[in-house]
């Protein structure tokens, strides 16, 4: 499954046209969500589950504490892990995030993460750079503009997902999708309840942040474009998620 949307993102990456890069950005979403689903069948119908079937646990690290805009950072990953039957925990300074939930559905995850966060960052930096944030402070604006990158995002993973759950349900190849879907949501509700000690709610934007509409609408176009095509300007992005 990672090496085929490995695939799609380098082909999204590597065309100057949107639609095309739309395309293979829902094609790389919706295998994700395929794969999960079969192998969610695959669960059901299983006698014995090995400790590889089960959900899980991991410590994704987003970046060093004192670094402005970790809030952005961890924001895209919550909604990529969303989009994907992922249940997150934020640590209170936003450094990293306990993910909870299936091995394939955490890899997809880590997977379209490590690409758009590194364009994400090059956006906001396009933006800065270009002056049209002003008179707004840089700092207000970035982190904006980063925020309603990642709520377009998710906006777009999610719309791919449900389309592919759709066409799984109807699919006449695949029966007991809907029954087995039920039972991995009920399996990793149950697991989180047992595995997560969080305590209070995290919120993306805090109180001291500021707000600028230009910056997020400006954010907001970008998460639009926004290709899923790893690089290898990549490799330092993928290093820093550690379980």
């Amino acid at each position: 499954m990672l090496a085929r949307i490995a695939a799609l993102l380098r082909q999204a990456e590597g065309t100057d046209n949107p639609h095309e890069a739309e395309a293979f950005m829902t094609a790389a979403q919706r295998l994700a969500t395929a794969t999960s689903i079969d192998l969610a069948v695959a669960r059901s119908h299983s006698d014995k589950r090995t400790k590889a079937q089960m959900p899980e646990q991991r410590t994704i690290t987003i970046g060093a504490a004192g670094t402005r805009g970790l809030r952005t950072y961890v924001q895209l990953f919550v909604v990529i892990a969303a989009a994907n039957d992922v249940k997150c925990d934020v640590a209170s300074n936003s450094t990293f995030v306990y993910a909870y939930g299936f091995a394939e559905d955490i890899d997809a995850s880590h997977a379209l993460y490590a690409s758009l966060v590194m364009q994400m960052v090059r956006a906001s930096e396009a933006y800065i750079a270009s002056g049209a944030h002003r008179p707004t402070p840089t700092i207000t604006a970035r982190i904006n503009f980063q925020l309603a990158f990642g709520a377009r995002i998710g906006k777009r993973l999610a719309e791919a997902r449900e389309e592919a759950q759709r066409e799984a349900a109807t699919d006449t190849g695949r029966p007991g999708t809907a029954l087995a879907l039920r039972d991995k949501d009920i399996e990793l509700k149950d697991f989180y309840r047992q595995a997560s000690e969080a305590r209070g709610t995290w919120r993306a934007t805090s109180a001291t942040a500021g707000y600028s509409s230009a910056a997020r609408r400006a954010g907001d176009r970008a998460g639009r474009r926004a290709r899923l095509g790893p690089g290898p300007e990549l490799a330092s992005a993928r290093g820093a998620l550690e379980s």
